[in-house]
């Protein structure tokens, strides 16, 4: 069968998907994935086909921070909605019987799949669906206290990122030739975080499951970096620092930043460089690029990170502490989240990070043993669970097809 995974966004977005890929491929599935160009190299590494997506998520984000108002940003969100749109049609008419899609594009991916006549599964990484147990990520303002608030902030949610594509739909519907309104949605939707990390809530809908992770596969033939290795025995286990997508155009400042915090809490750390261009200053410090997270994270003493949904399962997964600095969207749900599970002290918001507060908050999630031990615990229970094996059997596919 061919199986097409339609996804868009920073890596956060991807890497998650080759790992729902690998399985596909294991059961003797062709797997494409449609995502952006500079995640060809990632794709085609996993030995997928990769189909291009339309757009640039970091000009996109350096967009945002240079629109002089809110209708700028809002017509630059505009255009690479419609551009996924193309994107997505063009994917699914290069030939499929079977798309899978992140909760982004997921609209797209339903008119396409309508005007084509294949079947769409959601397979989404954040939670998606309001419910009455906790606000979904990305509420605004203050919620309302008690389950009524709850439901109330995570339908506002849903309603927000339908708005954000939903001209690209209405726009893609009609180059379609599809109906201006689109049928209901009714088939499975499989959200790839575990339960033991965020239980499914009573009050969705029947057909949405939480799955489990879906972890990154790493490139065939990867090595750690010479480097890399070196660094790590030449002493004891450095702290991984990295916001990802996060923060571009402000590297300078943040390893700045950082080397005064390291040295102020005596330790060492690996940077990794992402979108802000991170680097390592000071002798204790090596900065790197992509490294699979699953290979570096168990060689750690605690991870700083942006609490993105994928560098959060990493951690989840390497059993060891994290320091969450939240800067937007999802990201301060995920990092409540792992300080109520107790393998977090209380997040560092970005707009509050400063050398002092991360040293200070740095020594705090090092110096508790409770904290490294819950989080042994729940990296244990993690990996009892097959969150990719749930999707393929949720949908029915084997070697043989759809049930």
């Amino acid at each position: 069968m061919r199986i097409l995974i339609v996804t868009a966004g920073s890596r956060g977005d991807v890497a998650p998907f080759t790992g729902l890929g690998r399985r596909l491929a294991d059961a003797g599935h062709h797997v494409a994935v449609a995502a952006h160009a500079s995640f060809a190299a990632l794709i085609g590494g996993c030995g997928f086909e990769h189909r291009l997506m339309p757009g640039d998520p970091e000009a996109l984000l350096r967009g945002w921070h240079r629109a002089a108002s809110p209708e700028e940003a809002r017509a630059l969100t505009r255009a690479y909605a419609d551009g996924l749109g193309d994107g997505v049609a063009d994917a699914v008419a290069g030939g499929t019987d079977l798309v899978l899609s992140a909760a982004g594009p997921a609209p797209l991916s339903r008119a396409a799949g309508e005007a084509f006549g294949v079947p769409v599964f959601g397979t989404y990484l954040v939670p998606a669906f309001a419910t009455r147990e906790f606000a979904l990520p990305n509420a605004r303002g203050a919620v309302a206290p008690g389950p009524e608030g709850n439901l109330a902030a995570g339908r506002s949610v849903v309603e927000r990122a339908e708005g954000v594509f939903a001209g690209a739909v209405t726009r893609l519907r009609a180059r379609l030739g599809l109906p201006a309104e689109a049928p209901e949605d009714t088939r499975p939707v499989f959200q790839g975080f575990s339960p033991l990390v965020l239980p499914r809530p009573a009050d969705w809908p029947s057909r949405v499951e939480v799955s489990g992770y879906w972890w990154p596969a790493r490139p065939q033939g990867w090595q750690p970096p010479a480097e890399l290795a070196d660094f790590l025995q030449s002493g004891p286990p450095p702290v991984f620092i990295g916001f990802g997508s996060m923060a571009p155009g402000q590297g300078d400042r943040l390893s700045e930043l950082i080397a005064r915090a390291v040295k102020r809490a005596g330790v060492r750390a690996v940077v990794q460089a992402g979108w802000a261009e991170l680097g390592g200053w000071g002798p204790d410090i090596l900065a790197i690029g992509d490294v699979p997270h699953d290979w570096l994270f168990p060689r750690t003493a605690a991870v700083v990170h942006h609490a993105g949904a994928g560098t959060t399962a990493a951690g989840l997964r390497a059993g060891v502490p994290a320091l969450p600095v939240p800067v937007m969207a999802d990201q301060p749900f995920w990092a409540t989240r792992l300080h109520q599970l107790g393998v977090a002290p209380k997040p560092l918001p970005f707009q509050d990070l400063t050398a002092e507060a991360l040293g200070v908050s740095l020594t705090e999630c090092l110096s508790g043993p409770d904290l490294r031990r819950r989080a042994a615990e729940l990296a244990h229970g993690i990996a009892a669970e097959d969150g990719a094996g749930a999707v393929l059997a949720g949908i029915g596919i084997g070697s043989a097809g759809v049930g």
